[in-house]
């Protein structure tokens, strides 16, 4: 009875926010090519450097299985390159030689990357501070130093197509943490910050993500319209810069923990019609039309917590347990999201947080990837390494 009870208050709630959502703004639509169709992905090499430890980990186990489900994840799955400091574009370099590399034939190559340095980053957290202050000429470097030599170098390798996401979690804090004086000090950089970006990243091989935090955050209806509101204002600021501004869409769930179609629905998203990345997707999606922007979402999938646990949607630090999820590219019902992605690369600590003995933020946390390979939901298929063979005549 109280599970029946659950369903029909969510229902309620859930057709409630659905009646309240606006009609589509003329100037919406999503009648444009799905960037991520007909391409091959790019696979991080140095992302599959650092398994070689987990692979390691297992075989000492003899657990040979979990070894070959880890392979495939180090040769098989495309992740997202984070580039994260000035110092950290020869990351952009890199990711281009090695596409270079893995072409094959006439067929392209789309390659992931995250676009991480605003000035006062993670205002609210703090675990992941960037190198970049406002108070020291922060937003003029940004734009100079990060922001332009990213985009020559993606602008000049035309051969490729690049899917970048936009400042994880940036935006979100101007929407729920103004009470926040870091936050809401920052929350003019922040738009200033993602304005340029866009505004300077407008190539035809470029396909542009803003990040749009997650389903837990942002997804509460209250929070809808406001989210769409402030992305419109982002757009409106890049298209001053440059008239010709546009963006693809947004990427959810980044770092985060939740699944794109939900199994079991948690208690404690009752209240939201949002209660996983798909639900969210769709929710948001009618106030960005009404907006006159794009509906189009990538979902990120590298983690997701198991049924029960969290207790609170707000633990989002080195979730236990917690899996692999949907590989990229997995076919999904959702007419709004482009694809299904990994882009936090599992394994890089959220933190010095959640689970005792965790390491620093992006420190490589070998026994939480482990727990993601055996948790993995789809379970991995495994990729056996190749025993070495002799032409020596005997």
């Amino acid at each position: 009875m109280v599970q029946l009870t659950q369903f029909v208050l969510a229902t309620a709630a859930l057709a409630g926010a659905a009646s309240a959502a606006p009609k589509p703004s003329p100037a919406a639509s999503n009648v444009t090519v799905n960037p991520w169709i007909g391409k091959d992905r790019y696979i991080v090499q140095s992302y599959g450097k650092k398994l070689d430890r987990t692979i390691a980990a297992f075989e000492a186990k003899n657990d040979t299985l979990n070894a070959a489900r880890t392979r495939t994840v180090a040769q098989k799955i495309s992740t997202f390159t984070w580039v994260t400091t000035r110092a950290g574009l020869t990351g952009i370099t890199t990711a281009i030689t090695e596409a270079r590399a893995q072409r094959k034939g006439r067929k392209k190559v789309i390659v992931g990357l995250v676009l991480y340095n605003l000035p006062d980053r993670d205002c609210s957290a703090g675990e992941s501070a960037g190198e970049l202050s406002s108070v020291n000429d922060g937003l003029n470097l940004y734009k100079t130093e990060f922001v332009d030599p990213y985009a020559k170098l993606v602008s000049a390798a035309k051969d490729l197509d690049f899917a970048i996401v936009l400042e994880p979690d940036s935006l979100g804090n101007a929407i729920t943490n103004q009470a926040i004086p870091f936050c809401a000090n920052a929350t003019s950089v922040y738009e200033e910050g993602i304005a340029y970006a866009i505004s300077k990243l407008q190539f035809p091989n470029v396909h542009l993500y803003v990040d749009a935090a997650h389903g837990g955050w942002l997804g509460w209806a209250d929070n809808l319209k406001p989210t769409a509101q402030i992305f419109a204002k982002v757009v409106a600021m890049a298209k001053k810069l440059n008239p010709a501004a546009k963006i693809r869409g947004y990427s959810t769930n980044v770092s985060n923990y939740n699944p794109f179609n939900a199994k079991v629905r948690e208690n404690y998203t009752e209240w939201s019609p949002s209660w996983d990345e798909s639900h969210y997707a769709s929710s948001l999606a009618p106030y960005l039309e009404a907006e006159g922007l794009p509906s189009n979402f990538i979902i990120d999938q590298g983690r997701v917590a198991l049924p029960h646990a969290r207790a609170e949607w707000g633990e989002w630090c080195n979730v236990a347990p917690a899996g692999f999820g949907e590989l990229p590219g997995s076919k999904n019902n959702n007419t709004h999201v482009d694809s299904i992605v990994w882009i936090k690369p599992g394994g890089e600590s959220d933190g010095a947080c959640g689970l005792e003995g965790a390491p620093a933020a992006g420190a490589w946390f070998d026994e939480y990837v482990q727990m993601l390979v055996q948790n993995a939901d789809p379970p991995l298929a495994p990729t056996y390494a190749k025993k070495p063979t002799s032409s020596a005549r005997l």
